[in-house]
């Protein structure tokens, strides 16, 4: 595999196990209802943070488009699609969000299910369709000129920032599971 499609899939898996704790945090929800409030707050800043701001951004600012200029069809295709269900994620996050402000934890946690569920099977269309078809449309050296890109926005948006996401979420996993 790739380098750079390699750093999108390392991205992916940080955030399929930060999602992985919703069972738990409905556990929390049913015992707990203040403990979950805080402990959803911190899932949300992650998945705004890392999920979006993070890997959101590289595909839709990066990859997405070079896979257009590469091939149109994408434009309104699978690509169409993927970005279409980033806005949905961001409408979802600020639904439950609402919903925890409002004091309605049992319709946050079921919005909040739902958006694991989506990204999850969005997760998996890219994964198994997008970065495959990345890796084919490319040559080495243009995935590696992308990668540096990443790596670029990285770097922008703080190196460092980016693993406190990632910190924050395995103390968060420790203290549920």
């Amino acid at each position: 595999m790739n380098k750079t499609i390699e750093m999108l899939f390392d991205e992916h898996s940080v955030i399929i196990s930060a999602v992985s704790i919703t069972d738990s945090l409905n556990n929390l929800r049913q015992q707990n209802p203040s403990a979950y409030k805080a402990m959803v707050r911190k899932v949300i800043a992650f998945l705004k943070g890392y999920a979006d701001e993070y890997h959101h951004y590289k595909e839709e600012v990066i990859l997405f488009p070079e896979m257009i200029k590469k091939n149109e069809l994408f434009g309104d295709g699978i690509i169409k699609e993927m970005m279409d269900n980033h806005k949905e994620f961001r409408q979802m996050i600020r639904l439950i969000e609402t919903r925890l402000n409002e004091g309605e934890y049992e319709l946050a946690q079921k919005q909040l299910e739902t958006y694991v569920k989506m990204l999850l099977d969005h997760i998996a269309v890219e994964n198994e369709e997008i970065f495959q078809a990345a890796e084919s449309l490319f040559t080495d050296a243009e995935l590696e000129n992308i990668g540096f890109r990443f790596q670029d926005i990285d770097r922008e948006l703080g190196d460092e920032k980016k693993q406190s996401f990632v910190e924050i979420m395995n103390q968060i996993r420790a203290e549920i599971e």
